[in-house]
């Protein structure tokens, strides 16, 4: 699975909205869907920020084995 389905798979099954995620986040609701399209990337910090906020690896956010 890649980036960009993880993140909405894991936002979805927190039954949290992309407006909530990108408050919690302190970014757009917009930035939220570009990432879930894969239209752009998060920065590694923010990679961190996601993470840790889903209490996961990055290596499981992005899906390493």
């Amino acid at each position: 699975m890649s980036f960009c389905d993880n993140l909405k798979s894991l936002r979805r099954a927190n039954n949290i909205d992309q407006r909530t995620f990108a408050e919690l986040l302190h970014i757009s609701p917009k930035t939220v869907s570009h990432w879930e399209t894969g239209y752009t990337e998060p920065s590694i910090s923010q990679l961190i920020t996601i993470a840790n906020y889903f209490d996961i690896s990055l290596d499981e956010l992005l899906d390493r084995k």
